[in-house]
């Protein structure tokens, strides 16, 4: 068996963390099996438990290696270990290190409180929880600060080579400036933006994401050229 072929992967197109792996793959040219998972179908979902009990997505399954893995920064060492041609985790120490805090970095405080104010969206008006919501705004805004600080003086988080860090970065950024806009004077927190989303990897997600973005309930407020960029 090919192993390229051997890989599945479980995702959604609209799923951040499902993005933060794609563009690893994309990155490596890293040939695999999609596996579209709706979670808002009873059947399909009960299904998904089989492969992932916890039920979240991405999950990786590795049929050559009889391997599943979840969480979407292990499945991308997963992928370095085994698979990716492209270097995501840089081979000096220090850099590495740096590497994983920032992709930790952008998952806890970027990607959790926009998910926070994406999922409150969802709840009854008597049951929003308007103080967690506005926390997460705050925690937002705090985080572009430390980003634009991190960049001075680079081309992505960790200095000149592309990450796992900006694998993290690029959705989470991308979803979270649609609720909490970067402020003006964040110019470089803004042109590495602009840097993520013409990378071919994250160029590619978000094409592939264009037909589900009216299933986000901020979907109005998407900028009208993600509507429309084509590859």
């Amino acid at each position: 068996m090919d192993w390229r072929m051997s890989l599945k992967l479980y995702s959604h197109p609209l799923a951040s963390y499902c993005h933060k792996v794609l563009i690893a793959l994309y990155e490596a040219g890293t040939e695999f099996e999609p596996l579209l998972v709706d979670l808002s179908d009873p059947g399909e979902h009960s299904r998904y438990l089989d492969v992932w009990p916890v039920g979240k997505m991405p999950v990786l399954r590795d049929e050559d290696r009889n391997e599943t893995i979840p969480e979407s920064s292990i499945i991308i060492e997963y992928l370095q270990q085994h698979y990716l041609g492209a270097q995501l985790l840089p081979i000096d120490p220090a850099t590495c290190l740096q590497a994983r805090l920032w992709d930790r970095f952008f998952d806890l405080y970027v990607h959790e409180p926009m998910q926070k104010i994406v999922f409150d969206s969802f709840r009854a008006d008597d049951d929003k929880d308007h103080v967690g919501v506005l926390a997460a705004q705050q925690r937002l805004e705090a985080a572009y600060e430390m980003v634009e600080k991190q960049l001075s003086g680079k081309a992505w988080m960790v200095g000149e080579h592309f990450s796992i860090a900006d694998c993290s970065a690029a959705p989470a950024l991308f979803f979270a400036s649609i609720l909490v806009p970067f402020k003006f004077d964040q110019l470089a927190l803004r042109d590495y933006f602009e840097r993520l989303v013409e990378r071919s990897s994250f160029r590619r997600v978000l094409v592939e994401a264009q037909p589900y973005f009216e299933n986000f309930p901020f979907h109005d407020k998407i900028p009208q050229p993600f509507l429309t960029m084509t590859l």
